[in-house]
């Protein structure tokens, strides 16, 4: 496996982002990008002799920081589980963070956070991560992160790109919450910019799909219809899959609202017989993590043949 370095990392610039007009001022503590705030991770797996997938290399940059793999997953005991943990907090402004996940040939991997990941308050400039997947011949990769919780002020933007081989299978899960939802008299929208991106391509360059959303409060209300309307926890999930087995998910998935529990959930097909894509609305994270965990199980189900455990009490 070709190894990642550090200096061959995309630079995290966004600054030529319309949406981040006006906020590309130099922090006036830690100037951006500099030791500290250039977080870097490059995890590679692949499957050995045994059949066992393995972290063959780990290179990591403060603050991210990723120890060993473990095996507890007892539905997938060859899977390696791992969580990336940061040193330096939540993000602040100037932050940029550059993660690269590789699965070889066969590989499987669960990739989630020790955490949620906190966006602090900013009073210039934003933070950024640029993130690259790539998927060789039936690689398998579960990355479900715990959600994002953005602050008054917060400024975050996050562009990932996904190389997938047509026989490799992924689920990517992202839950934002609407800020720091109880803190003293509540952060609910208040953010600044909220600004993702996401697109895949097969190996020899086809492009697949591009999604991308920005929330930006300052625009207009978020509690309107056809935005957030009465709900305040957002997740989106990608699925990608050959077509049979998204096709199998997708019959298994049954979009609803539910006035009672206050959730509601959709999904639909990606373009060019990419995969899926399945959100969900809430008022509360932790409903909104079991339905996500409940989709992904079934996606476990139709790629492996087996669902995902009962998720940890601590999580």
């Amino acid at each position: 496996m070709a190894q990642l370095h550090y200096s061959d990392a995309p630079k995290v610039d966004f600054d030529a982002m319309p949406e981040l007009a006006g906020f590309t001022e130099q922090p006036q503590a830690m100037y951006v990008g500099c030791p500290g705030k250039h977080g870097y991770l490059n995890l590679g797996f692949e499957k050995n002799r045994e059949g066992k997938s393995i972290l063959r290399e780990l290179d990591r940059r403060a603050p991210l920081i990723v120890q060993r793999e473990l095996y507890f997953d007892e539905e997938l005991p060859e899977m390696p589980c791992v969580y990336i943990l940061s040193s330096g907090g939540p993000n602040v402004d100037g932050d940029r963070y550059v993660q690269n996940f590789v699965l070889k040939q066969g590989a499987m991997a669960f990739i989630s956070t020790g955490a949620a990941t906190k966006l602090a308050e900013m009073t210039s400039n934003y933070s950024a991560m640029r993130q690259t997947i790539t998927l060789e011949a039936d690689a398998y990769l579960e990355y479900l992160p715990e959600p994002i919780i953005p602050c008054r002020h917060t400024r975050y933007i996050s562009d990932t790109d996904i190389i997938v081989d047509p026989t490799a299978a992924m689920f990517y899960s992202e839950i934002y919450m609407p800020g720091r939802k109880y803190y003293k008299e509540g952060e609910i929208f208040q953010y600044d910019v909220l600004s993702v991106c996401a697109h895949a391509k097969r190996p020899d360059g086809t492009p697949l799909f591009r999604e991308k959303f920005v929330i930006d409060p300052r625009a207009g209300l978020l509690r309107d219809v056809g935005v957030m309307h009465g709900y305040d926890v957002f997740a989106n999930v990608i699925v990608l899959a050959p077509v049979g087995q998204a096709e199998k998910v997708y019959a298994m998935t049954e979009p609803f609202i539910d006035a009672e529990r206050r959730l509601a959930s959709g999904v639909t097909h990606l373009p060019n017989g990419a995969g899926l894509l399945f959100k969900v609305l809430g008022m509360e994270p932790g409903p909104v993590k079991a339905v996500v965990r409940e989709f992904c199980s079934t996606v476990r189900q139709a790629v492996k043949g087996h669902p995902l455990p009962k998720e940890f009490p601590w999580r």
